[in-house]
């Protein structure tokens, strides 16, 4: 099963109106050019869709949405996760029901369970929704960091097929790989160590800069992928002044803010706790964008 988990698949930021509603056609727009450059699939409703903002309704159609337009082309990876494994429960058995071709569910925030709570918490999703489950570490962004050897206990589970590593720590990933079985996929959460990823057995990256270089994201890792180490080290550093670009504030804002300079979406607000970029960031992140010939 986790094979279709493979190459670059692309965070997608959730395109919202002035008003701050959902703007539907502009998802529908940002799937097709994610599909036509290349992108080897798509992840709705996560931390780049700002999934913390969404009503469950808006989840739900989000989610449904992306597998409609998607229509089978390249595989739907549902981000369902929550600090709650009921509400975790729910949206992935929404996404399961929509279509989707797995689910991507991040470690609980806020509330910093333990390792056995982790465990616990993906047993009863994988028990709960017979769907592939991906888990996605990112400590900075949920206080908790699930251990390698929690990480291959779960991988025992027959439908929990992956991990989104987001921990920027090529020892931590080659760690699980060592430890979790054949097929495991283990895809980087960080632009900036997807190459080394794959490298070193990783199966891929969930990717940010993708929003705004899909080809050029799907190319690295594809070259990765094939051993073509030379080719993968040039598209890395071509593409590294990007891949710090989409940090140069909090997540999603500067992909969203990129995204409207190229014209691919028409507005790039951001809900609340979320703002906008200050003028310095959008100087910056133009010019980069004009570097990488994006502009």
């Amino acid at each position: 099963m986790s094979n279709k988990f493979r190459g670059a698949f692309v965070a997608i930021a959730t395109p919202f109106n002035p008003d701050g509603s959902l703007d539907e056609q502009g998802l529908i727009d940002l799937i097709e050019f994610q599909i036509a450059a290349g992108t080897h699939g798509i992840v709705p409703c996560g931390t780049t869709g700002e999934a913390a903002t969404m009503s469950h309704d808006e989840h739900h159609r989000v989610v449904e949405l992306t597998i409609k337009t998607v229509a089978g082309r390249v595989p739907v990876l549902a981000g369902t996760g929550s600090n709650s494994t009921s509400e975790s429960i729910e949206l992935t058995r929404h996404a399961k029901e929509a279509g989707a071709d797995g689910a991507l569910l991040i470690t609980p925030y806020y509330n910093k369970p333990s390792q056995e709570g982790l465990y616990r918490h993906f047993k009863a999703l994988a028990e709960a929704v017979d769907i592939p489950i991906i888990m996605y570490n990112v400590p900075g962004r949920t206080s908790v960091n699930m251990l390698p050897a929690t990480v291959a206990r779960c991988a025992e589970i027959d439908n929990i097929v992956g991990i989104k590593e987001a921990t920027g720590s090529l020892q931590q990933v080659s760690e699980v790989i060592r430890l979790c079985p054949n097929g495991f996929a283990v895809m980087s959460g960080d632009d900036f160590t997807s190459m080394a990823t794959v490298m070193v057995g990783g199966t891929g990256v969930i990717s940010v800069s993708s929003n705004v270089a899909p080809g050029e994201m799907a190319a690295m890792i594809e070259a990765a992928l094939s051993n073509d180490n030379a080719k993968a080290r040039e598209f890395h550093y071509r593409l590294f002044p990007l891949m710090q670009a989409m940090f140069f504030d909090t997540n999603p804002v500067p992909a969203k803010t990129a995204l409207r300079m190229m014209g691919k979406i028409k507005s790039d607000f951001v809900r609340l706790p979320m703002y906008a970029m200050d003028e310095a960031g959008k100087t910056k992140l133009q010019q980069v964008l004009q570097q990488c010939g994006l502009l």
